[in-house]
């Protein structure tokens, strides 16, 4: 519990305030539903709803203030502790923040279209290998030491609303936990969710196309991405930025200009530069030099791309601490990330199936061109895109499953409350050498039939999901399941 006041003033708050500058806050939410006596309710324009018109709701739920922006004209007849601000998210992450207080001394966040889970939880591996407690919080939710205590932060955005997230510092702090890594999305930028974290380093893995529901173009999307190095606040002063990727000159250029130290990574990269990958029956055979010290040997993951996601994280290791010694010690024990070219089963005839999350064209591409490599035979992929999402990346996913898969199975994802049989379509108009299967069940059963010796199976786009959603229900729908069934039933 804090006042209003030293609230306002630990958060650094901009705002004019109407009424009880020393009312007592208990909680702080933008969800009324969540409201409760002592609550300060922020009043939040969503996408879908607007908080304002639950202000009061929250009012009689016994809210202590709401806080609202100065230019929405609200009256406020019974003189209620009004909190006008510029920006309510804004205002919203760097309250809740303050409110909770405590946070791990070694924070590092990681941006980009494609690798973000991977390069979080590759660096919540390295610290746990040294002997620290570790983390990481994003599309799979929290992940650490204490599985009671991540079971009390399911996965629900990749990442999380700002007072959740600030829950949830706050209380890996006080485990003793100093080593945290963030997922930090498009979305969760642009909406200044990440606003109330002091940011040690980050890395940028790629863009592609991808969220475009949302944003209104690529330039959009990407300077939302930017948001992470040029207007959030850092503790430290390290950029990890991938070399190979076409906007890495221009975002290099913004953190220099921010006082960024950008350390590039990948073939083209100066701090870490991969000088030879090789695919191999156990994984991938590497070559690389980082800061100056060479290393090799071979890595138990698959796909050529993940290499991209060890050097992100091993270059954030370093940025906050870690020996360059040690961290390149560490690279043999990193294991694979659930439902991220996870091998999931072997067919009887020894054929490899993996899951991976891959839902933009550019993510296919990579890990079909990656297990190709890994391919002796026939390259096969079972797909579908999800419903209310980015319609454009349809035509594009099938054509990169007709170019780049010797057999391909449409079906569904998430179709959500879109027509599921429209979308199958909209893929299958650029692949129509494909067979359509509806049913995910029936799919992957059909897939795993038609596989023979020195083939490759990929399962894409749901990845480490454990559901389907068909119109407003969710229901229960593992693909690693699913494909272990199917082969027990072979």
């Amino acid at each position: 519990m804090q006042s209003l006041t030293d609230l306002l003033a630990l958060s650094s708050v901009d705002a004019s305030v109407e009424g009880d500058m020393a009312v007592q806050i208990h909680s702080i939410t933008s969800d009324s539903r969540m409201v409760s006596a002592g609550a300060l309710f922020a009043a939040i324009t969503g996408v879908q709803q607007d908080g304002v018109a639950f202000i009061d709701d929250a009012i009689q739920k016994g809210a202590s203030a709401i806080m609202l922006q100065r230019k929405i004209e609200k009256d406020n007849p019974q003189q209620n502790t009004f909190v006008r601000v510029d920006h309510v998210r804004h205002a919203l992450a760097r309250m809740a923040a303050a409110f909770y207080g405590a946070q791990p001394k070694h924070l590092v966040a990681v941006t980009g279209t494609n690798g973000k889970t991977s390069i979080a939880e590759f660096y919540r591996q390295l610290w746990m290998l040294e002997g620290k407690l570790s983390a990481s919080i994003g599309t799979l939710g929290l992940r650490s030491n204490d599985a009671e205590r991540d079971a009390q932060y399911p996965a629900n955005n990749t990442s999380p609303d700002p007072v959740m997230l600030s829950q949830m510092l706050a209380d890996l702090a006080q485990g003793g936990v100093q080593h945290v890594a963030l997922e930090a999305s498009s979305h969760g930028l642009d909406q200044y969710r990440l606003d109330g974290v002091k940011i040690e380093a980050a890395a940028y893995s790629n863009i592609s196309r991808d969220h475009l529901d949302y944003h209104a173009s690529m330039d959009e999307y990407f300077a939302a991405k930017t948001r992470l190095f040029t207007q959030l606040e850092w503790s430290g002063n390290v950029a990890v930025i991938n070399a190979d990727d076409a906007h890495a000159e221009s975002l290099m250029a913004l953190c220099i200009t921010h006082g960024r130290e950008v350390r590039s990574y990948g073939h083209a990269g100066t701090y870490l530069r991969l000088l030879e990958v090789t695919p191999t029956a156990q994984g991938l055979h590497v070559s690389l030099e980082m800061a100056g010290q060479p290393w090799q040997g071979t890595i138990p993951l698959f796909g050529a791309f993940q290499v991209y996601n060890v050097a992100a994280a091993l270059s954030l290791a370093v940025a906050s601490g870690m020996s360059v010694d040690h961290t390149l010690a560490h690279i043999p024990r990193l294991q694979g990330v659930r439902g991220r070219m996870e091998c999931v089963a072997h067919h009887p005839d020894g054929a490899p199936v993996f899951v991976d999350y891959a839902h933009t064209p550019d993510a296919l591409q990579n890990v079909l061109q990656s297990l190709r490599a890994h391919t002796a035979g026939k390259l096969h992929v079972v797909f579908g895109c999800g419903g209310n999402r980015d319609a454009g990346k349809r035509p594009l996913m099938g054509d990169v499953a007709a170019q780049y898969a010797d057999v391909v199975i449409v079906t569904d994802d998430n179709p959500r409350k879109e027509e599921a049989a429209a979308i199958r379509a909209a893929i299958m108009a650029t692949v129509p050498q494909a067979t359509e299967i509806g049913n995910r069940t029936h799919a992957i059963r059909h897939a795993i039939t038609k596989l023979a010796a020195g083939d490759v199976l990929v399962v894409a786009g749901k990845g480490h999901e454990t559901y389907q959603i068909i119109g407003e229900k969710s229901e229960h729908f593992d693909d690693a399941e699913q494909i272990r069934e199917a082969i027990a039933a072979l």
